[in-house]
């Protein structure tokens, strides 16, 4: 049954399948379905009444997420058990929020409430005129003198899932997310997208600043990448250069790209990484890589992460809940490139995008880690020379208080090249961050070195571990709260 914008109708049946839909075609975003399950005041009453990717299945059981289905349609699927509906919740709202772009840019988006036993079709709204809409309310199941009705709405939102959760009540204001400056005038950022720049230069061209005043900054461990130190302040004591300005080589074991033009090659006394099982294994003694020399010139990079915990490890979460969920690792990634734009993507502010800046996405956030496909992250490698370095690394979000007992690994699976992999199972401290590995552009190369670095959360902000990331190598992004999974 097709309806017309504002119309209701009956749902007769206990148990339904919401679709939402659109057709998939070249520069159409990605869409992610969700439900919001309100009270008679009209809002949420926790945020444990909203059901999306990152929190699938309400505490009542009677709503859930049950994932994507690509094809030339592609659907993103809810399920509503009516009868399990708390006598509290007096509607469920139906919404769309937009990745990558705005609904303007969508064809063929509908929703469907489909009858979940016979697979008989209910309602349909076929949703029409978007223009730089982010997210959408498009039906809502509601109670009227004891039946379900569904209602068609198409309320369109210019602030995406954000704005529109705001307004029924979820709250927004988790630790821990990057706050882009304001993007370069020479690039205004487009509608739906999200960049990051960097604060201006100081005369004579850019620096990283020191810590705060009064912190210290430990050098990282031998064979790790360290940001170049800022210029001396004045009056302070500046060590002079080698005699004779001439390129002084890094201690043994430490990366630095050669000084003059050239091609990369790996540190005096580096090993060379083996390569066993069609893989590429990169370690303590045999760190880097080339990319480019083993064939990754192009094609969509895929980075996976898979971690398990040792016996006894998975201690609950930090947060209000643990939802069933043992251990909730991120896959993040500082990323900067040649242009001095740069920014953070991961699974609580921006996925990313890999047909225009930067490049590199996110795809979905995986709460369990047990299955190969499971978390990651994809560089779109045909855009090599807009990159300057790209930082990967693991976050604990939920199920361990630190890395102790957990054991990490990282692949890598460039296009026309083995795969490349990193483990990390040493942590010592308790950090909640560890640093996988540094992809820099050398020379027109991208050069994969495992850093293997374990970061601890700044003192009593054990959710701002990503800021700890930033700093000690020197991104320098503004942080600020953000919204976070639960």
């Amino acid at each position: 049954m097709s309806m017309q914008k504002g119309a209701n109708t009956p749902v007769p049946v206990p148990s339904v399948r919401i679709e939402l839909g659109w057709q998939a075609g070249p520069g159409v975003p990605d869409a992610d379905a969700s439900a919001l399950l309100l009270a008679e005041t009209g809002r949420v009453r926790s945020d444990d009444d909203f059901v999306f990717y990152n929190q699938p299945a309400h505490k009542s059981g009677a709503v859930r997420y049950e994932g994507k289905r690509q094809g030339p349609t592609v659907l993103d699927v809810l399920s509503v058990d009516l009868d399990r509906v708390e006598p509290a919740i007096d509607r469920i709202v139906i919404a769309a929020s937009a990745d990558g772009g705005t609904f303007g840019r969508f064809q063929g988006l509908y929703v469907r409430v489909v009858d979940a036993a016979g697979g008989t079709e209910v309602a349909r709204f076929d949703s029409q005129g978007a223009t730089t809409e982010t997210a959408f309310v498009l039906g809502e199941l509601y109670r009227r003198q004891g039946a379900w009705k569904f209602r068609a709405v198409g309320q369109g939102y210019d602030s995406g899932l954000a704005g529109l959760a705001t307004d029924f009540g979820i709250s927004v204001d988790d630790p821990g997310q990057a706050a882009p400056p304001p993007p370069p005038p020479q690039a205004p950022v487009p509608p739906g997208q999200q960049q990051y720049a960097p604060p201006p230069p100081p005369p004579g061209g850019q620096y990283t600043p020191p810590p705060p005043p009064g912190q210290y900054a430990p050098p990282p461990p031998p064979g790790q990448y360290a940001p170049p130190p800022p210029p001396p302040a004045p009056g302070q004591y500046a060590p002079p250069p080698p005699p004779g300005g001439q390129y002084a080589p890094p201690p043994p074991g430490q990366y630095a790209p050669p000084p003059p033009p050239g091609q990369y090659a790996p540190p005096p006394g580096a090993a060379q990484p083996q390569q066993s099982g069609g893989k590429i294994s990169l370690t303590k003694n045999a760190p880097s890589v080339s990319l480019t020399k083993h064939g990754a010139t192009g094609g969509h990079m895929r980075v996976n992460l898979n971690w398990t915990a040792r016996e006894g490890v998975a201690k609950g979460r930090l947060g209000k809940r643990r939802r069933g969920v043992d251990l909730d690792l991120d896959l993040c990634c500082l990323w900067e490139l040649q242009d001095g734009r740069k920014g953070i993507i991961h699974a609580l502010g921006d996925m990313g995008a890999l047909d225009r800046a930067p490049f590199i996405k996110l795809d979905k956030d995986d709460r369990t880690g047990a299955i190969e496909t499971g978390e990651n992250l994809h560089i779109n490698l045909d855009h090599t020379r807009d990159f300057k370095r790209i930082l990967v690394f693991a976050e604990i979000y939920d199920g361990a208080d630190d890395f102790r007992g957990l054991d990490a690994i990282a692949t890598l699976f460039p296009v026309g090249a083995p795969p490349i992999d990193m483990r990390m199972d040493d942590c010592m401290d308790a950090s909640r961050d560890a640093v996988l590995a540094l992809i820099e552009n050398v020379n027109g190369e991208l050069v994969v070195r495992r850093e293997g670095r374990f970061i601890l959360p700044p003192p009593g902000r054990p959710r701002w571990g990503k800021m700890s990331v930033d700093q000690a190598y020197g991104w320098n992004l503004e942080w600020v709260a953000s919204r976070g999974k639960d």
